[in-house]
């Protein structure tokens, strides 16, 4: 639970724009106020936060990918047209890696489309995905995750994305041709903090 506790605080304060109270912070990251003090005064000692600012937001990035946790449920399906079905889903989700990234700045081809999803959900996807195609290995990859993957989700072209820090990095993780994408969005970042 402390690594996901991080990355909760680490993709509240990379996704807002404005700055926010340890209070406000707290309550976003869904930790307590004490556990957020507690590891910002570890980021500040690194230098690249003060407070609750991002100072250095390519510095956080590469600290959250030091204690990033993959995600290890998900599963595979082969679906006709995967972008229509998630656009007609009347549940949540927020696309990922290659198809996001695809989505944001086009730079990567959408070889597979990887989409997060609530663990409450995964019986009724499982079933919307089998009336649209076969389970197994495929082009859809279901990655099922915590509830708080989907902060600062956005709506792009009639799809929802993560956060573009929780893009960059997912980009980074899958490694190859994607860590050059996040490599290409972490300037992006410095918009996003102030």
């Amino acid at each position: 639970m402390r690594g996901l506790k991080r990355e909760r605080i680490l993709r509240v304060l990379l996704t807002e724009s404005k700055l926010l109270s340890k209070n406000e912070l707290s309550k976003r990251a869904n930790c307590t106020r004490q556990w957020v003090i507690l590891f910002l005064r570890e980021l500040e000692k690194k230098k690249i936060i003060k407070k609750t600012a991002v100072v250095d937001p390519a510095g956080l990035v590469k600290y959250w990918l030091t204690i990033h946790q993959k995600p290890k449920k998900y599963r595979e399906y082969m679906v006709k047209e995967p972008l229509k079905l998630l656009k007609k889903a009347k549940l949540d989700y927020a696309l990922t890696t290659y198809q996001a990234e695809n989505v944001v700045q086009h730079h990567l081809f959408p070889s597979r489309i990887d989409v997060y999803i609530k663990e409450d959900d995964l019986q009724t996807w499982h079933s919307l995905l089998l009336k649209e195609g076969l389970y197994g290995k495929g082009n859809v990859r279901v990655i099922i995750t915590e509830e708080h993957i989907f902060y600062g989700k956005r709506k792009l072209n009639g799809l929802f994305t993560v956060s573009l820090p929780q893009l960059i990095i997912d980009l980074l993780t899958e490694g190859g041709p994607a860590a050059e994408a996040a490599e290409m969005l972490l300037p992006k970042l410095k918009k996003h903090v102030s």
